[in-house]
């Protein structure tokens, strides 16, 4: 038979903290005779001493202290499941998660979050970031809930619903002190294949990473986000496409030079996308306030900048 009560952990802790039954009394709103009841029952029942008398005031002993210290953690735990069965009775999910391409800085969600927290404090919010098919996998994998800028069509199979929210043309660039700078004319495969690649790493785990313009067994120099990219062909150590929004400063600063290849990278279109069936309060404004005009417009406003490092 259980011998601990949720309600005989809430006096112990209301009497360590205020020194007395007295006081604990007061706190809970009981009369101190309930106090001294409950506390001389549980004594009873778990045939250990919990508290020693000095006076007027009482004081944990060892056995009592060690009951304290874990029964917080179930006082603690307790609360939590009282609000999450709130949450959930509310329709607002207990946690959700945003995912969000690593293409795009995670600043750009910072007015929607404050927004979101002026509405409600019932979900608990989680960001996140993935790469390339990574962000399809999270949604699909329930790593996170719905993603933002989700790049290119998603895998085949469903499970999911998703809608276009902007598109980014691609420019293919070089330092201007990289060899292919030099050369004149379309590039093509041999010219390209002599020279290092740099890739933005597809965080996917499970469905197969995507790779544009790589020739097989080039020498290629993995980086884990668009920014890193953009620093490393800045710096000359390799080529590759990169958002024409974002290069488009560099080359007209003289940082980058624009060369034209046999094979361009065709425009992508990035997506909002959440999985199928699932209609929380919480998923609801988020679907809502990602597909806002002007939403896609944002979050080119956090692609990589000459600037970021100034």
């Amino acid at each position: 038979m259980l011998r601990l009560s949720l309600e005989a952990l809430q006096i112990v802790d209301a009497i360590d903290r205020g020194g007395s039954f007295a006081s604990a009394a007061r706190e809970l709103f009981r009369v101190p005779s309930t106090i001294s009841y409950t506390v001389g029952k549980l004594e009873e029942e778990l045939g250990v001493q919990v508290f020693e008398r000095i006076g007027p005031r009482v004081e944990l002993t060892p056995a009592g202290r060690e009951l304290l210290k874990e029964g917080r953690y179930l006082l603690k735990a307790a609360g939590d499941l009282e609000q999450r069965v709130r949450r959930v009775a509310s329709g607002w999910e207990t946690e959700l998660t945003v995912g969000l391409d690593s293409m795009f800085g995670a600043g750009v969600l910072m007015d929607d979050v404050r927004a979101f927290y002026e509405v409600t404090q019932q979900t608990r919010l989680r960001l996140a970031q993935e790469t390339l098919g990574g962000s399809w996998e999270a949604l699909l994998e329930r790593r996170v809930d719905i993603v933002v800028g989700a790049p290119g069509d998603g895998p085949a199979g469903g499970g999911y619903v998703s809608q276009p929210i902007g598109q980014l043309k691609w420019v293919f660039a070089v330092a201007p002190q990289h060899p292919l700078a030099q050369v004149r004319g379309r590039l093509g495969r041999n010219e390209l294949q002599l020279h290092r690649a740099i890739a933005t790493a597809d965080s996917s785990r499970l469905l197969a990473p995507r790779t544009v313009g790589l020739v097989l067994g080039q020498d290629t120099l993995t980086v884990p986000t668009m920014q890193a990219k953009f620093d490393c062909q800045r710096a000359g150590l390799g080529f590759g496409f990169l958002p024409e929004r974002c290069a488009r400063e560099a080359i007209a600063a003289g940082l980058l030079v624009e060369k034209e290849v046999e094979e361009p990278k065709p425009d992508e279109t990035f997506y909002l996308a959440w999985r199928s069936g699932e209609s929380g309060a919480a998923l609801r404004w988020w679907r809502q306030r990602m597909s806002e005009p002007g939403m896609f417009d944002r979050l080119c406003h956090h692609l990589p900048t000459v600037a970021h490092d100034q």
